[in-house]
């Protein structure tokens, strides 16, 4: 027997969810994610939990990719999104729109806690800051030893400068006790003779991005304490140009990524060469300029007073003169030449030690990457382009078109509302009648 006061489901499970939208609205949470469940389509699904209770919840493609921190299964989060109802099931959800570690807010507040403490003891005072060599010979890296960011300091110190020689202090850059190993490099290439270490010009000290958890190790105190009292500048090269650590306020130089700061400590060493070639041709142009002057000079002076004796007072001079120049020219040459032989020498030097073998596992990789991104977008576009053939066809057969084609008209108002009954119209109306082709203008006269 029906019942005139029920509902359908679907009814029913609107209305709930337009409460819960309603009521609720977005709303930060905060819990342990689980069943993380990531689909091809980029789209991500999992449980937020607590000891109570769970509630699924779904992170759309769009939102992750501007959210920093990515959740994983057992990581602290919070999560600000909108608590809605997915239909097809009945199930309460929740629409993630930002995802950040549950103890963000808390390590940050201890970073502006520090970071108030070493400023107010002038640790970030320029007057103790080092100015950092144009032209080091060696340069120590304090990294990890299979991080990205060695391989990229080394590339770009190669690139501009391969006669600079990179020293690697392997080092722990992330999770418990890295401060402490990093502080720790840093002490002992202080003092270099002491711990038997080899002499640096600087120090890069740093390592790839991360989230503000990642890159503490670079906000403990042990670490900033450890940059101040070194005795060999620093260049602090930590995360990415966003990031700040408390080591980037202490150190020397601040660089805002390790391959910006590999660039920073070296010059270019093609564009030292360029400017020794324009000044060596700019040299050789005044002293051709000198010598014609004091030619011009003496045949004036050999066609005035002295013209009956000066060849025979200004020959020697004129020797003196012509060697001079010689000399000279042969000094620039000389010159010239010992800067050319040196930087041979060092590129020589810098191809013993080349890494060749990354450089070409890197090749590789990025030939593979590339072919497996080409199918990746190939596939990707077939399925778009199969979407819109659908969708096309759909539209075709639901669009209006289709109903001009069967006979059937639309009538608008001279402002284009849509005409559904003639009680909305009054005597003088203009009327815009759309049939398949064409459309005609009308009045109301009854």
């Amino acid at each position: 027997m029906s019942n005139s006061k029920s509902i359908t489901v679907t009814r029913l499970v609107r209305r709930m969810r337009n409460l819960l939208e309603i009521e609720l609205g977005e709303i930060w949470v905060e819990g342990e994610v689980s069943n993380l469940r990531k689909q091809a389509s980029g789209h991500m699904y999992f449980t937020l939990k607590d000891e109570g209770a769970q509630i699924s919840c779904v992170l759309f493609r769009g939102n992750a990719g501007k959210c920093k921190v990515k959740p994983d299964n057992g990581m602290q989060v919070q999560l600000f999104g909108e608590v809605s109802i997915y239909e097809a099931r009945g199930s309460v959800q929740l629409i993630v729109r930002t995802v950040e570690s549950a103890g963000e807010g808390e390590l940050q507040a201890k970073f502006e806690q520090l970071k108030r403490k070493l400023a107010a003891e002038g640790l970030f005072d320029e007057d103790r800051k080092q100015p950092i060599p144009k032209f080091p010979k060696k340069v120590g890296l304090i990294t990890s030893g299979t991080g990205a960011a060695l391989q990229d300091m080394l590339n770009v110190l190669g690139r501009r400068a391969p006669w600079v020689q990179p020293i690697l202090y392997p080092v722990q850059v992330q999770g418990v006790g890295a401060e402490k190993g990093i502080a720790l490099a840093i002490d002992q290439w202080s003092d270099w003779e002491l711990n038997g270490l080899p002499e640096v010009d600087v120090i890069i000290v740093g390592r790839g991005g991360g989230s503000l958890e990642d890159l503490w190790n670079f906000n403990e105190e042990i670490v900033a304490r450890a940059i101040d009292s070194c005795n060999i500048p620093i260049v602090s090269a930590v995360g990415h140009e966003i990031d700040f650590t408390i080591a980037d306020f202490v150190a020397d130089m601040r660089a805002p990524t390790p391959s910006a700061a590999a660039e920073l400590v070296v010059p270019d060493g093609e564009a030292i060469s360029n400017r020794l070639q324009r000044l060596k041709s700019t040299m050789q142009r005044v002293t051709v300029g000198t010598v014609q002057q004091h030619q011009v000079l003496l045949e004036s002076m050999k066609r005035g007073a002295l013209s009956q004796s000066a060849e025979r007072v200004l020959r020697e001079p004129l020797l003196r003169l012509e060697q001079t120049a010689q000399d000279l020219d042969d000094v620039v040459v000389s010159s010239i030449e010992a800067y050319e032989n040196s930087l041979q020498r060092l590129y020589l030097k810098l191809g013993t030690h080349a890494p060749e073998r990354v450089i070409e596992r890197r090749v590789e990789s990025l030939g593979s990457m590339k072919l497996r991104l080409t199918n990746a977008l190939r596939e990707q576009v077939s399925k778009l382009e199969s979407k819109l053939a659908q969708q096309r066809s759909m539209l075709r057969t639901l669009g209006p078109e289709s109903a001009f084609a069967r006979g059937f008209s639309v009538t608008l108002t001279e402002k284009g509302k849509l005409i559904t009954s003639a009680d909305d119209l009054e005597k003088g109306d203009k009327l815009f009648t759309k049939f398949a082709k064409g459309e005609v203008v009308s009045e109301v006269s009854k």
